[in-house]
């Protein structure tokens, strides 16, 4: 009786492993979505018509220093970074020395779940106030001044 109620034993074990994989293992749906999800646009950005000079050297710099994590126009992306055109990076909350800070030493994870921003390699404090007239140009298109 005693290999019987060993063997019963291992069977429920055995079960309720399996049980718990079960419930425990991710729903393929909702993990797809949440990939899918990913690098989605978080930010709807009007572009103006025509930027400044400035502005204009400053969209070519981030093109090709901060929109692959920041996003398209600063737009940000879900799961990787936030939208720069967002009422938070306004300049009476985050001026303009915050940005070229942040590009310079990165920055901690305060107001968004996207962890710590590292420092930006190749940028030039030059390059970096051009992408903020950029940024600045950007907002003051959708309403934040």
């Amino acid at each position: 009786m005693s290999v019987r109620r060993t063997m019963i034993g291992a069977g429920g074990l055995v079960v309720l492993l399996l049980l718990g994989w079960f419930v425990m293992s991710p729903d393929p749906q909702s993990t797809e979505s949440a990939i899918s999800s990913q690098g989605t646009v978080l930010a709807s950005v009007t572009v103006p018509d025509s930027l400044s000079d400035q502005a204009q050297i400053g969209q070519r710099a981030f093109e090709a220093k901060c929109a692959s994590c920041h996003g398209e126009n600063a737009a940000g992306q879900d799961g990787v970074a936030p939208p720069l055109v967002h009422k938070i990076y306004e300049p009476g909350h985050h001026g303009d020395m915050s940005f070229l800070v942040a590009a310079q030493n990165g920055v901690r994870a305060h107001h968004w779940p996207f962890g710590n921003m590292p420092p930006v390699e190749g940028l030039t404090q030059g390059d970096v106030m051009n992408i903020v007239a950029y940024v600045r140009e950007l907002q003051r298109a959708n309403g934040i001044n």
